[in-house]
């Protein structure tokens, strides 16, 4: 993930591919749109990389363990993802075409929270039973 942070990978860098893709798939968007979808997709790809961060984590703290959840696993999980994306905005500093942002590092954070909520949340359904809630 510190690849994605170096100037490679800037807005203006990734601008140009969404443009060409987004000109043969979609060749009446205007200008506003693609800016709006651009910001969109960056901030999303935040979401969905420390997100999936969070899963492996706390599949690694996990082990193998017979039990599915333990809080104890989510938290460090969590602590090393807000780490981690600290480190991130830390290392954009220092990059000549970028920026550290508080903000990314807490949407970053927001990735993992969500991700360990989602499973949380479906550690929590009964066994035996489908989506609609019968047998």
């Amino acid at each position: 993930m510190f690849g994605l942070s170096t100037d490679t990978f800037t807005a203006e860098q990734t601008g140009g591919v969404l443009w060409y893709v987004l000109q043969e798939l979609a060749p009446r968007v205007t200008y506003d749109q693609y800016t709006l979808l651009h910001f969109l997709i960056r901030k999303a790809a935040h979401l969905t990389e420390y997100a999936i961060l969070a899963c492996l984590l706390l599949r690694a703290f996990r082990a193998g363990a017979a039990r599915p959840w333990h809080w104890r696993w989510a938290t460090l999980s969590l602590v090393l993802v807000a780490l981690h994306a600290g480190l991130d905005e830390y290392h954009q500093a220092f990059t000549q075409s970028r920026t550290a942002s508080v903000a990314d590092s807490m949407l970053d954070t927001a990735g993992g929270v969500l991700a360990l909520a989602l499973l949380w949340l479906n550690r929590r359904k009964p066994t035996g039973l489908d989506r609609h809630g019968s047998r």
